[in-house]
């Protein structure tokens, strides 16, 4: 089922606040191509009001996002066209897709660049999760300057055991969950719940799933009272000792390396759908996201 409306926006107290709702609640939020599009567009709708003073970044339904939608039939047709209309280039006298260049392309601009400009827009913004973020799911809370979540809340990256990548290609996890962390959590494909996330810093407020809602409005409200220009000092002040710290020079090598992934899966398995998917990859959307699937399948 196709959504007219992936994203949707409004706007609280008098528009101090907007509030951006993912709105895929039937795929468990997964992320489509006009999902990021859309919710890009949102995100730049209220960075140029200038009323707003905070967003929140919320999602429907039972799960905040299941990750990269790799599977419903609209997002296989958003990365479209299939395997024998893709660009080639020759070498070693044969001809090739070039599919692990258009992967490189399409993911530099909806999943690392997209993230980085969240990351550095001009308002303070919270990202409300509630049940499972999984994978690329964390980038869009990671992008936020602060994270609150329910305490039925649940994070995890499967990619590395999953489908053989360090990990998704905003690559803040040695920074969100410390280093051995970060580490273990890659390697099992482990989740940590919301009590976890809130020991090592990563969630600001645990709130009863009943009362997620509000309470993130009334944090957001705590905020917002806040001057514009002392909130703004705030964020870049805190994100320029980030960066000070190697923070965006590790993301860009964690999306390279990530994409050497991709390179790899593309040279051997070339009719897979164009994100450079193993051939043999389980369905690990057990909350009912889309199933992953061939290009070639019916």
């Amino acid at each position: 089922m196709a959504d007219a409306e992936q994203v949707t926006y409004e706007t609280l107290d008098d528009g101090r606040i907007a509030r951006i709702w993912l709105n895929r609640p039937h795929t468990q939020n997964a992320q489509s191509r006009t999902l990021l599009v859309q919710l890009d567009e949102a995100f730049g709708r209220a960075e140029a009001d200038d009323q707003v003073r905070v967003v929140i970044l919320a999602a429907r339904g039972k799960n905040f996002s299941a990750g990269h939608d790799l599977g419903s039939e609209e997002a296989i047709a958003e990365r479209g066209p299939g395997p024998a209309q893709h660009p080639t280039f020759r070498i070693n006298g044969a001809t090739r897709p070039a599919i692990a260049e258009k992967i490189y392309l399409q993911e530099w601009h909806y999943f690392f660049e997209n993230t980085r400009r969240w990351r550095d827009l001009r308002k303070i913004t919270i990202a409300q999760v509630q049940g499972n973020a999984i994978s690329a799911g964390l980038m869009l809370i990671w992008a936020c300057d602060l994270i609150v979540a329910s305490d039925d809340a649940k994070f995890s990256d499967v990619v590395a055991v999953r489908l053989g990548m360090p990990g998704v290609e905003y690559y803040a996890h040695p920074w969100e969950f410390g280093p051995r962390k970060a580490k273990e959590l890659l390697l099992t494909g482990d989740s940590i719940d919301a009590d976890e996330a809130h020991r090592l810093g990563m969630v600001s407020k645990i709130f009863p799933r009943a009362e997620l809602e509000d309470k993130t409005v009334e944090f957001a409200r705590r905020i917002a009272a806040l001057p514009t220009m002392a909130a703004l000092l705030v964020k870049d002040s805190v994100n320029a000792a980030a960066d000070a710290m190697g923070f965006t020079e590790a993301l860009r090598h964690g999306f390279h390396i990530h994409e050497l992934g991709h390179a790899h899966w593309a040279a051997h398995n070339e009719n897979r759908v164009a994100v450079g998917m193993p051939p043999d990859v389980p369905d690990w959307r057990e909350l009912g996201a889309p199933k992953l699937a061939r290009r070639d399948e019916p």
